[in-house]
């Protein structure tokens, strides 16, 4: 279902794992910092919400969305890592720059999670336009910081 059927921050949160002790790292990407932040920030909020220690939250800085599978993966192969949350905006505009860096981060943190068998969250969002990106980083389609930081937590519970 597209976000603009479904609010980003509602889901169904009966039965989350104790997340107490487990190491979270948010890796977000420095670009459209205005929207990747606002995402960050309610990633982390929720995280926190739900269980989180403050001390066990790290917070990683990529330059771009591009880098993010490559942030990921230094993080996810640290075995004291138990999820990490890819945080980028990827906007369409004028040219088709977008296809091809929302397929090499979508197969990227992909092969990154299967190889260290751990949750690699992809919290990326792909809008049209700014407006589209603002709307799901805290305006009217939620905010999918929201949802992948509680993707991560439901994840944990698989193992």
């Amino acid at each position: 279902m597209s976000s603009a059927h479904k609010n980003l921050s509602v889901f169904i949160t009966e039965g989350l794992p104790d997340i107490s002790t487990k190491k979270f790292v948010i890796v977000v990407a420095e670009w459209n910092a205005e929207v990747t932040e606002a995402l960050y920030e309610r990633a982390n909020k929720t995280l926190l919400e739900h269980g989180a220690k403050p001390e066990n939250v790290l917070r990683v800085s990529v330059p771009g969305s591009f880098e993010l599978s490559f942030g990921s993966q230094v993080y996810a192969q640290k075995p004291d890592v138990d999820a990490v949350i890819a945080i980028g905006c990827v906007i369409q505009g004028e040219t088709k720059h977008n296809d091809y860096i929302n397929h090499a981060v979508a197969h990227g943190l992909t092969d990154v999670a299967l190889k260290y068998n751990k949750p690699v969250i992809f919290g990326v969002l792909t809008p049209n336009t700014l407006q589209q990106a603002l709307d799901r980083a805290g305006g009217i389609h939620g905010n999918k910081g929201d949802e992948a930081a509680i993707t991560a937590i439901k994840m944990l519970g698989l193992q």
